[in-house]
């Protein structure tokens, strides 16, 4: 089986286990989205969600994180790792939206990524959860799992981001990405799987014997 074999197998698991996948972290618009997926790093969804839920009922608007200030920023995230870098950063990208965009959230990769603390897997995920636009975050789950399934050779994210928009369709690119998460939590977890145990892991090494190393992003 190559790669491409795998590739049209594992979809069709994907599609049949989540024919319908929700956004995992909670927002109330595409600024609020920037900022949990923000959060995000180094931490669970479920933590930040857990603390959002607090804030955006509030606050939802650069212009409000402009006013509450990087310390009290700090106060309201204080439950999430790194704190204190990322007030920092929600604190400038916010100023750097009220007075360079007019409060709006910027719609290209480029502009995204030039924002304080954003990388390139936040900006693809306010591309594709935010505004529709195909793209196809990769982050250390997203980058293991690629690798067990044998569709990259995981040299690292870039090159798994590549191997992975060059075997699926653009247009299944930001359903699939969710799909892989959600099954790679569920069924093919880190310290559970190995490559050895779930569905698409079987179907596609059905002879794996010996559980896969894989590299880290």
């Amino acid at each position: 089986m190559d790669e491409v074999q795998r590739a049209k197998l594992i979809l069709k698991i994907l599609n049949k286990t989540y024919p319908n996948i929700s956004v995992p972290l909670k927002s109330r618009n595409i600024f609020t989205l920037l900022i949990s997926v923000l959060l995000s790093a180094q931490c669970t969804d479920v933590n930040v969600n857990n603390v959002t839920r607090n804030i955006y009922p509030k606050y939802y608007k650069p212009n409000h994180f402009l006013k509450l200030g990087r310390k009290k920023i700090e106060k309201l995230i204080k439950k999430i790792g790194i704190f204190r870098i990322k007030a920092k950063s929600i604190y400038n990208l916010s100023k750097i939206l009220v007075e360079k965009y007019n409060g709006k959230v910027p719609k290209t990769f480029k502009e995204l990524e030039e924002l304080p603390g954003v990388g390139h897997k936040t900006a693809s995920v306010v591309m594709s959860q935010g505004f529709g636009y195909p793209a196809f975050p990769v982050d250390t789950h997203i980058h293991r799992l690629a690798q067990r399934w044998g569709l990259t050779n995981g040299k690292n994210v870039t090159q798994t981001e590549y191997d992975l928009k060059r075997l699926f369709s653009k247009k299944n690119w930001n359903k699939l990405h969710l799909q892989i998460i959600y099954y790679g939590r569920e069924y093919c977890k880190a310290r559970d799987c190995y490559g050895l145990t779930c569905k698409i892991c079987t179907t596609c090494y059905p002879k794996r014997k010996k559980p896969i190393k894989t590299k880290k992003a």
